[in-house]
């Protein structure tokens, strides 16, 4: 999944794409990198972010969505506005990706009645509130439990299991810590029976590690993403596609080795929404 912020202030690419040309240009590049999907967000998640309307929401999205979708890629909206969700599946969006899990009053049937995919995450609080000193027991048990609830509330809303990825919200509301115990903890979430996605791409946590500017935070990146997949996970939302292509080829090698190896009994890896 490659990322595309249409949004003056996202942590890595906020202002990069102001014109809904340079937009276009960017998703299309990343389908022709490798991206299955391209993620649309037009209001930024990162710490201490400020709401946006969703009538400017939809303002930054909609043509790019409908410039891409008439290109014949496939796009994700990046929201957790029903509103802004709704608009976007209208014009040719497949998948909603909602880091608030779909909570927002109106925005599950808004999916059911789409029949679209959709990426469920977690998120402790919300943007602006999320990084202020956030404590879990055990946060790989903690993620998964309110995953698993997720999946029971959606299911129960109209929309089926098979429709449905799970991202344990890497940076939303976590540590360092609570970061790396997460992804080592994927396996849990495999467990749940859904495809895990994982965004790892240029995160604060990787910077903290290596000392690296956002921009020079590719490398990690990449490593970060091959080890989510050779540990179980499905889609890896990035901003650099051919480095995090050729990390998952590698990954993928791997896996398929180790499965013959272990007499087919390795990572079992669910299909994308």
């Amino acid at each position: 999944m490659g990322v595309v912020n249409v949004t003056p202030d996202s942590f890595s690419d906020g202002g990069q794409f102001d014109s809904v040309d340079e937009a276009v240009a960017e998703g299309l590049a990343h389908s022709a990198e490798g991206a299955h999907l391209v993620d649309i967000g037009g209001a930024s998640t990162r710490p201490g972010a400020e709401p946006v309307a969703a009538d400017e929401e939809r303002r930054r999205v909609m043509p790019v969505i409908e410039r891409l979708v008439e290109e014949g890629v496939a796009v994700s909206v990046d929201t957790s506005k029903p509103s802004v969700a709704e608009s976007a599946i209208a014009a040719g969006a497949i998948v909603v990706n909602d880091v608030n899990g779909l909570r927002t009053d109106g925005m599950a049937s808004v999916c059911a009645d789409g029949a679209v995919g959709v990426v469920v995450a977690h998120m402790l609080g919300d943007p602006r509130t999320m990084q202020e000193d956030p404590t879990y027991g055990n946060v790989v048990a903690e993620v998964r439990q309110y995953l698993q609830q997720r999946l029971n509330k959606l299911g129960a809303s109209g929309i089926p299991a098979e429709r449905i990825a799970i991202d344990p919200g890497i940076g939303f509301g976590k540590t360092l810590s609570h970061n790396l115990e997460l992804l080592s903890g994927i396996g849990d979430l495999v467990t749940l029976g859904r495809p895990v996605l994982i965004g790892t791409s240029r995160k604060r946590f990787l910077g903290t590690l290596t000392g690296r500017p956002v921009d020079q935070r590719d490398v990690v990146t990449a490593a970060s993403v091959g080890m989510a997949v050779v540990d179980g996970a499905s889609i890896v939302r990035v901003h650099n596609v051919p480095f995090a292509a050729d990390a998952v080829a590698f990954a993928d090698a791997m896996v398929r080795i180790r499965k013959r190896a272990d007499g087919d009994q390795g990572v079992e890896h669910q299909t994308a929404p």
